[in-house]
């Protein structure tokens, strides 16, 4: 059995236990084991690696078994705090030594203890909504993504920015981090469009802390051309990213968090898509984009309807244009300047022209914000009762869809 699918197990548990969020990090075995180290024995799911046809079923067998075993022994856990350390054995030989963090059990969340739900609205769960919970952010290092990051790092997520660009999310991690004087955000390297980079990356989070709890998918493109013009190769990599690689970021995020659900069923999860107000009406020389998008959509629907069955919320937002971005803004390849060159705008003449365009296009006469998209991200996390849903953001230029 995979350390990382043990993290994800332990995790789940320790939620389901405490209904709060955890981090379980995998460790090299030491000598110096904990006094308090509860030790699980393993030898009995251990993946029978000849039976290699079935090994897709035997997995998914084993991770049931594993969390069997795994929540017999926490109950057979005699304290009034989870244990800091799980040691994994294999016929007593230590195998794998998993540390616990926040594993002190509250008197008022205690396994035993039976509440009541009174339908009433606390306050204080919603100005925490996100408090210690684990998110990922993919294109986080830059632009929408690194608003998405520094919001949920200030409202005390810990939070992974997950980039191509990897020197600029370890500059932005350090930044964060001393900004909020806290450890709260982790660089991680990712290809959306690769499996094998994105499989990786969700490997590291379970083995780092155990898994997670909302998924943003925001790394996107977008390169605008006229149908009669756009070579095949830049419509393939803008739907690489923004279609095929929201799907490569739900099936493994999606697999981590159904191994969570085993032992934390009643833990509700998000994967949260970033679409954009061209997934809900097109956008005129701009086909490769707008068609990505309203796949994303139809992926974000299916999804939601298959993943629910594990707790999963599958959900997206769609902004509005971030005109004070670099997406927009960037002197030399943002979209006032491509837009100016390609004439999407008639008349324009500057690219303040075609700022002033789209301005006057919004009823609220601005550009959405990262604070705008970010409350909408939380409204999505804090509502158990939805999924499957496109929450506009707006200002008003797309309604009622």
């Amino acid at each position: 059995m995979k350390n990382e699918i043990i993290a994800v197990l332990l995790r789940g548990l320790c939620i389901d236990i405490t209904n709060k969020p955890v981090t379980v990090a995998s460790k090299n075995i030491s000598d110096d084991v904990p006094s308090d180290a509860l030790k699980i024995e393993i030898a009995t799911i251990e993946i029978n690696s000849q039976e290699i046809n079935s090994i897709e079923i035997k997995s998914q067998e084993n991770e049931e078994n594993a969390a069997k075993i795994i929540r017999s022994a926490f109950e057979n856990w005699k304290k009034e705090t989870l244990p800091s350390c799980v040691i994994l054995t294999t016929n007593g030989k230590p195998q794998g030594m998993f540390q616990i963090e926040n594993h002190i059990i509250n008197n008022d969340s205690c396994k035993n203890k039976i509440i009541i739900d009174k339908n009433i609205v606390d306050i204080k769960e919603r100005a925490e909504v996100v408090k210690n919970k684990i998110a990922v952010v993919t294109g986080g290092a830059q632009g929408i993504g690194e608003e998405i990051v520094r919001n949920l790092a200030a409202s005390g997520a810990i939070v992974y920015i997950a980039d191509l660009n990897i020197d600029g999310a370890k500059k932005l991690s350090e930044k964060i981090n001393l900004e909020e004087n806290r450890s709260c955000t982790i660089p991680v390297q990712v290809n959306v469009s690769s499996e094998e980079s994105v499989e990786n990356m969700f490997d590291f989070i379970a083995q780092t802390t155990g898994g997670f709890d909302i998924c943003i998918s925001n790394a996107g493109v977008l390169k605008a051309g006229s149908v009669l013009e756009q070579d095949l190769s830049d419509f393939k990599f803008v739907t690489d990213i923004n279609y095929t690689g929201f799907f490569i970021i739900s099936k493994f995020a999606a697999r981590v968090l159904r191994t969570q659900n085993l032992t934390a069923p009643r833990w509700k999860t998000d994967i949260i898509q970033i679409n954009s107000k061209s997934g809900l009406e097109g956008s005129n020389k701009n086909g490769a984009y707008s068609g990505g998008k309203f796949g994303g959509l139809g992926l974000v629907s299916s999804f939601a309807m298959e993943l629910i069955e594990y707790g999963i919320k599958v959900n997206a937002v769609c902004p509005g244009n971030f005109l004070d971005g670099p997406l927009w803004s960037d002197p030399e390849k943002g979209l006032f300047v491509q837009y100016l060159k390609t004439g999407k705008v008639p008349g324009a003449k500057s690219i303040k022209d075609v700022r002033t365009f789209y301005e006057s296009k919004v009823p609220m006469k601005r550009g959405c914000t990262g604070k705008d998209l970010t409350r909408a991200i939380f409204y999505i996390v804090e509502q158990e009762y939805e999924t499957g849903q496109a929450v506009p953001v707006t200002g008003g230029q797309v309604m009622l869809h």
